[in-house]
């Protein structure tokens, strides 16, 4: 699979990377974790080597599985997780903090089944929580080095000089090797980029969610800073095999949101139309060649893909090699810009 820098910090990752987001299990109706693990190793037998995950993903439970699944192989992976999104803070941490949800409705425990407790989650990029979080991930990881390390949101009080001065520590002392930041705007990483080297952005960006193309897609490709998109497949909905009469099972958060209602659902799918000749002219699936013109846009380095079985993850890996001709870009990108749904 291509490879690709991540920023400046002479680390190269696949194009394609491991997104560990739904074998948390939270939010996506429960995981396997023998199948997780067994999707990981697949992933990595096919050429990828980016994984990327968080401790908020199933709380700890992504983490955990990942862990295991490169325990013995770590020296084949790039490894990315993230910080700030707490639900374990201290009475004082919560004064500095920003409450981001609680854990109710739609989002439910880990195992995919309702939680009875519910609780809070805050983002907190104190200096302290920083380093807190990142030996718990450490020790989840059983890593002695992450080697890229996010701020997950940026929606605290914390000052960006502290957050930098925190992770720059990090980084000195051999336990991060690269910084990045994820759902923030030009003006905050030009900010964090005053206190040290940037080197990756991640931000929500697929054919349905194009609002990055003139913000942050342009300020990574003019300051050498690798932009990693995450959900470029739409939770599924760009690969083509989700119909309208689709059912989502009890802890699957997309049976409450309105871009997987039948309506919409049929016009993602009138927009694809025009793009399964393409697909097969290329023997690709819609999923890789979504994930290849995403991959084409000025800009864009790496797409986050997630996979809960390996035949999933084997298919992602396979978007890292495909090449799209400008004709090919042409006819997918008219037909993107015709979708009017959610």
């Amino acid at each position: 699979m291509k490879t690709r820098p991540l920023g400046k910090s002479g680390i190269e990752a696949s194009v394609v990377a491991f997104g560990a987001w739904a074998i948390g299990g939270w939010t996506w109706g429960g995981a396997d974790e023998k199948e997780s693990i067994a999707a990981i190793h697949a992933f990595l037998d096919a050429g990828g080597n980016l994984i990327d995950t968080a401790p908020v993903y199933g709380f700890g439970a992504s983490e955990e599985v990942v862990g295991k699944a490169i325990a013995d192989r770590r020296d084949k992976v790039v490894l990315a997780t993230k910080c700030s999104m707490r639900w374990d803070l201290s009475d004082e941490q919560r004064k500095r903090a920003k409450k981001r949800f609680s854990t109710t409705r739609e989002n439910v425990d880990w195992t995919g089944e309702k939680s009875e407790e519910s609780f809070d989650v805050y983002i907190y990029n104190g200096r302290d929580g920083i380093r807190e979080e990142v030996e718990r991930s450490l020790k989840r990881l059983q890593t002695d080095v992450i080697d890229l390390y996010q701020t997950h949101w940026q929606l605290d009080a914390t000052p960006i000089e502290e957050r930098m001065g925190a992770l720059q520590e990090l980084k000195q002392e051999g336990k991060i090797r690269a910084i990045g930041v994820s759902n923030a705007s030009p003006e905050q990483m030009e900010e964090y980029r005053k206190f040290g080297q940037l080197d990756s952005d991640q931000e929500k960006y697929s054919m349905l969610d194009r609002g990055m193309e003139l913000a942050n897609l342009e300020k990574c490709a003019s300051d050498d800073i690798a932009f990693l998109a995450y959900s470029p497949l739409a939770q599924g909905l760009l690969t083509g095999k989700i119909t309208p009469e689709r059912e989502y099972g009890e802890g699957d958060q997309r049976r409450y949101k309105d871009r997987f209602k039948p309506d919409n659902v049929r016009q993602v799918l009138a927009m694809l139309e025009p793009m399964q000749a393409i697909a097969e002219r290329h023997q690709i699936s819609l999923a890789q060649l979504t994930m290849a013109w995403t991959l084409s846009q000025p800009g864009c380095s790496h797409v986050l893909c997630g996979a809960r079985t390996p035949q999933q993850a084997i298919d992602n890996a396979g978007a890292g090699d495909v090449q799209l001709t400008a004709d090919e870009l042409a006819v997918i990108t008219a037909a993107v810009h015709r979708y009017e749904g959610v």
